[in-house]
């Protein structure tokens, strides 16, 4: 694995992008600088949303079939190969490849990466912990997952955080219902995660997504300022992701302008679900 002198990650090797048929249709972003700002609505129709439903149960699957391949010994590149297969098998775009240049078809974080990290020759060993987060686009829609898993033999540290970064989405997904503000998920997040001493990453957020990959919907996973204060109604759709850390929040940017990690090198997990609300609560759309 590529590390500095201090045992830290430094970037690898990436390599080539990977082909997709011709006959698996492109989001609109594919081949320019970034996407078409969206002018659509976060309120889905039932017909629209059994297509998110359809993308986000490839994208789960695609991770599923990624974290049956990790093990000590394997590079990131090859779970990348992995979850590209998977998806173009199932006649989904990756929706990250191409997406503002992102070269790969999924995104792997190890340890103190935050997000975005991009699969290289970077090998796994035995007590990493890595985040797969992959999205589809299937049918003119995107959905949107991803998941941490631990390599092998973790300290408890770090399998108790990735434990309770699981628990923190659950307990942002509960506080989802009709009439609540955007607002009230990054407080329930919060909440939980400050009991751990954890740090709730807030530069980086849960969006809407459907027929945009980022809708410019956002939402936070801290306890937010009025401002986001956005009313939840059924049929709204999008993301909640969020990132705590064993350490700071505080992050830096690799020269790659993507993969984002703890200033203090402090692990670091995320999950992350698309979900829908509903007349009384939500349903999460991202499950095998």
């Amino acid at each position: 694995m590529p590390k500095d002198s201090h045992g830290h990650l430094v970037a690898g090797r990436v390599g080539p992008q990977r082909l997709v048929p011709r006959s698996i249709p492109r989001p609109e972003y594919v081949g320019k600088k970034s996407p078409t700002p969206y002018r659509g609505n976060d309120v889905y129709s039932a017909e629209q949303i059994q297509r998110i439903r359809e993308s986000s149960i490839i994208a789960a699957r695609a991770i599923e079939a990624v974290g049956a391949h990790i093990r000590p010994g394997v590079t990131t590149d090859e779970l990348d190969r992995v979850g590209h297969e998977f998806l173009v098998d199932h006649e989904a775009y990756p929706s990250t490849l191409g997406y503002r240049g992102y070269p790969k078809s999924l995104c792997s974080s190890v340890n103190e990466v935050i997000c975005h990290g991009i699969p290289d020759d970077t090998v796994l060993e035995d007590g990493d912990i890595i985040n797969i987060d992959i999205t589809a686009f299937h049918d003119g829609m995107h959905g949107d997952t991803n998941r941490t898993f631990v390599v092998g033999n973790a300290t408890r540290e770090a399998r108790d955080l990735v434990e309770r970064t699981e628990e923190a989405l659950r307990r942002g997904v509960k506080a989802v219902a009709p009439g609540r503000e955007l607002n009230v998920i990054g407080r329930a997040i919060e909440s939980y995660a400050k009991r751990f001493g954890y740090g709730v990453v807030r530069d980086f957020t849960g969006h809407g997504v459907g027929e945009a990959f980022h809708s410019g919907l956002i939402v936070p996973h801290y306890d937010a300022a009025p401002e986001y204060s956005t009313v939840m109604q059924p049929g709204m759709v999008f993301t909640i992701e969020p990132m705590l850390t064993a350490g700071d929040i505080t992050w830096d940017m690799w020269a790659d302008d993507w993969t984002v990690t703890t200033k203090d090198k402090s692990l670091t997990a995320q999950f992350e679900h698309t979900l829908v609300v509903t007349e009384r609560g939500a349903e999460v759309l991202t499950l095998p």
